[in-house]
């Protein structure tokens, strides 16, 4: 097994108990334990998705030196043989209990208030398996619209997922980004912050994990965060204590769902088209 080998090119004096672990639709997963240390592997190809592993460290890297939520912590990535890795500790699972969602929600607010001078970050990363652009912008409507939608749009009508007719309506849509979004620094966000990319930890803690960070607007956290459910009322009761929302924040909701439900409708395919143009037509 390439795991046990390259566990052991790492780690020459130590044996591990390896387990593979659910979860992940794109990587292969394991936890990898010895009498010294205990592990999360990752694995995939090191040719079809090149140095997604390097990105995801970056981003967690970026995260963690934030000094706000947690995350793993990652020791090493590269390649072997034909694999690409990552490996980082193993957090332990902890409860989902109202202490967690009021931490979650304090930390979330800390991070989001890290920010800079642009939109965007140093380089090219991933949202699940797509490449994610992040040139450098000081206009959100210009990032939003030139890095985010665009982008996904262009992949759907090439692939014919959709036709290039059906995209009308986005041409209105942009002309109000700058004005419908309030006016923000740009945020450090997670970037893919659904709730299988959380893991309640021990202490009462909630941990960040596969991010696709940059600095954005800290509304597509929020966005992402009530796509599919999961996340406990409290923690947004919690988050608007320390960093307020700006107002009518949960009619932008939609919006800020924009851009992940284009992702899925790359990913998965035609099915999400159909609430990516209720939005559009309601606006």
């Amino acid at each position: 097994m390439i795991l046990s080998s390259l566990l052991k090119s790492e780690y020459p004096d130590e044996k591990f108990e390896i387990q593979p672990l659910s979860g992940g639709d794109i990587n292969e997963v394991f936890s990898a334990k010895s009498d010294r240390n205990y592990f999360c592997v990752k694995l995939n190809s090191a040719s079809r998705f090149p140095e997604m592993f390097e990105r995801e460290r970056e981003g967690l890297k970026n995260l963690e030196n934030s000094n706000t939520i947690r995350v793993p912590k990652t020791l090493k990535s590269g390649i072997f043989e034909d694999k690409q890795f990552l490996i980082m500790e193993f957090v332990e699972k902890g409860l989902r209990t109202n202490k967690m969602w009021q931490n979650f929600g304090e930390k979330l607010a800390a991070l989001h208030q890290c920010s800079n001078s642009y939109f965007g970050g140093e380089k090219q990363n991933y949202i699940g398996s797509l490449q994610q652009n992040n040139e450098q912008l000081t206009s959100w409507a210009e990032f939003l619209i030139d890095q985010r939608l665009e982008p996904m749009l262009k992949m759907a009508r090439d692939s014919g997922t959709i036709e290039a007719t059906e995209l009308a309506r986005f041409s209105t849509f942009y002309k109000y980004i700058d004005e419908f979004w309030p006016k923000e620094s740009p945020a450090l966000v997670h970037g893919d912050l659904w709730s299988g990319n959380y893991l309640p930890a021990t202490n009462d803690e909630a941990c960040l994990i596969d991010p696709a960070s940059y600095f954005g607007h800290r509304e597509m956290d929020i966005g992402m965060m009530h796509l599919f459910g999961g996340f406990d009322n409290e923690l947004f009761n919690v988050y608007n204590e320390f960093y307020p929302l700006e107002k009518n924040w949960q009619d932008r909701i939609p919006y800020n769902q924009l851009y992940p439900l284009l992702v899925h409708l790359n990913l998965f395919g035609r099915s999400y088209w159909s609430s990516i143009y209720r939005i559009i037509a309601a606006f």
